[in-house]
């Protein structure tokens, strides 16, 4: 075969693993290549994200509680790795306030995503005491006053309550109002 004019080329001393491949059998190769690549699209999957999680968290962006946030979920709630979180400034002032309109309408597209995405089947909303964004809304400083500060927060979290089951009476809501040192407070439906 070494002595073929077609394999001059080739050297007879060299194993057939050793040798370069040739145009034909780069074809081959990638032909099979191409078609594991294809055999692998029709194969059933997982869904890594399908059915893991439990919750939607609604919180504040406040820099101050984000760790805080995180342990009362994954410890206080039991829900490590559980959840899907939404933030916006305020959280559950959005459903007493015309001032932020458009984040109104973000938290109603999430809680629609996470519902079919995810088949979350509770939602958590946790405020904050000395939120900044009330002090925008309401040009008043709530937490000078802890009883008025409560009431304010326990209106707009069971506001959004009543909202959430209104149009998904299938979920669980849990309204929450944490200090800033960590410790929440579940505020009553």
């Amino acid at each position: 075969m070494c002595e073929s004019p077609h394999h001059a080329h080739a050297d007879c001393l060299t194993s057939p693993e050793q040798r370069p491949v040739g145009r034909r059998g780069f074809l081959r190769l990638a032909t099979l290549g191409g078609g594991a690549v294809l055999l692998g699209s029709f194969l059933p999957r997982t869904s890594w994200a399908a059915g893991g999680t439990d919750a939607l968290l609604l919180s504040c962006m406040d820099y101050r509680l984000v760790h805080a946030v995180g342990e009362f979920m994954d410890e206080g709630l039991d829900l490590r790795g559980k959840y899907d979180h939404i933030v916006l400034a305020g959280a559950s002032l959005i459903s007493i306030t015309d001032k932020f309109p458009d984040w109104n309408a973000t938290f109603w597209q999430h809680l629609g995503v996470a519902i079919d995405l995810h088949h979350i089947r509770r939602v958590v909303l946790l405020d904050h005491r000395d939120c900044g964004a009330y002090k925008v809304a309401f040009g008043e400083d709530f937490a000078k006053a802890p009883e008025k500060e409560t009431e304010v927060h326990a209106k707009a979290l069971r506001a959004l309550r009543r909202e959430v089951l209104a149009r998904h009476p299938q979920l669980a809501v849990e309204t929450y109002l944490m200090a800033l040192d960590g410790k929440a407070e579940e505020i009553p439906a």
